[in-house]
């Protein structure tokens, strides 16, 4: 059986495509505090986009970095970073409450702001990034990998673009994750002011999605629910959580997210999307194929003319990173736009507030 996986380091790689020469655009990484910033820089790097700088106060997270990225330079202090005009843009994975405080700083710097998702953990945040960003011009991005660096979930997105399945009127997502041994865990990661709750973070990937296939502005977060059903030594860890969101185009939603990866499974989690249309449906097995030989990036299609099973692994890449890259240098929203990444924060902040607990 293949190595299991916790997902604490979950950093894809797919084929270099860069946009830019070597040094026409520079960033660096700051805060180290989830491993998501090596999915970071590597889609970035493979966009050809140049590393120039590192830093965190914790050194063995530096070190374990320059490892990664041999040539990038580890910074003495954050200011240098903030300082360097070379530098476009900061990419960064905080602990989740600290995010916003980091891109307030580097916006303030003159640089754009690459996150980690959940981008914040508060409203007071969300409108000070607002804020910051109308003040500044500068960008305040988010990656929310489970669309952004799947390549099943970007083929979808091609399939819905091209009208594979009509209009998307439902949107279903599973987001279940393994926790692994908790002491390899950060102590953040049990503190639900500084994670923000299991809505507000691995929820903030399938909020995002919703908003994005069914082509919605804006949604109202119609009911929610936590629970902490297995960890009583960690009770402000939310184990398990769900939603139901009806958007602003009448579109529906339903997501769940859960720490209840069993270790027989061999990746980090199962998971999966199914998209309802008005002229046929689409299911994601992301991550793995249950019972089947490969890993994951399978696109199941149904609709009026036939059945199509596409496995995508290797095939798509993801063009968010070179995209981002040229947003940034022609000021411009081909990526993302800073309206849709705030309007999946505020609505994974506000499913987290307004959730029943049930455990």
């Amino acid at each position: 059986m293949a190595e299991k996986s916790s997902g604490m380091n979950y950093a894809p790689q797919g084929k270099p495509n860069p946009v830019v020469k070597p040094g026409q655009f520079v960033f660096a990484a700051c805060a180290l505090d989830h491993g998501h910033i090596y999915g970071m820089c590597n889609g970035l790097i493979e966009a050809g986009a140049t590393l120039k700088y590192v830093y965190d106060p914790d050194p063995a997270k530096v070190q374990a970095f320059c490892r990664q990225y041999p040539g990038v330079r580890a910074a003495s202090c954050e200011e240098e970073i903030l300082c360097d005009p070379q530098v476009r843009l900061v990419a960064g994975a905080a602990v989740t409450s600290e995010r916003c405080a980091l891109g307030l700083r580097v916006m303030d710097a003159a640089k754009d702001y690459f996150t980690d998702k959940a981008p914040l953990t508060t409203l007071a945040q969300l409108e000070a990034a607002k804020a910051k960003v109308r003040e500044t011009g500068r960008k305040y991005m988010v990656y929310y990998s489970e669309r952004l660096h799947v390549e099943s979930a970007v083929f979808a997105g091609q399939l819905v673009q091209q009208g594979a399945i009509g209009r998307v009127i439902q949107a279903t997502g599973l987001g279940p994750h393994r926790i692994g041994p908790p002491a390899e865990r950060p102590a953040w990661f049990f503190q639900k002011e500084k994670y923000g709750g299991i809505l507000c973070d691995i929820g903030s990937h399938q909020i995002e999605q919703f908003l994005y296939y069914t082509g919605a502005g804006d949604a109202a977060v119609v009911r929610s629910q936590i629970a902490n059903y297995n960890h009583p030594a960690y009770p402000e860890l939310d184990d398990f959580g769900d939603a139901l969101l009806v958007a602003d185009n009448g579109a529906s939603g339903y997501f769940r997210v859960d720490w209840f990866t069993p270790d027989g499974l061999r990746t980090w989690g199962d998971g999966r999307l199914f998209l309802l249309g008005t002229e046929g449906y689409i299911e994601l097995r992301k991550y793995v194929d249950v019972g089947g030989p490969g890993q994951g990036d399978h696109v199941l299609l149904v609709n009026g003319e036939k059945e199509t099973r596409f496995d995508v692994a290797g095939k798509v890449g993801f063009p968010f990173f070179g995209q981002l890259i040229l947003d940034c240098l022609n000021r411009t929203e081909n990526a993302m736009t800073q309206e849709h990444a705030f309007k999946a924060a505020e609505l994974c902040v506000k499913a987290q507030m307004q959730a029943v607990k049930l455990a």
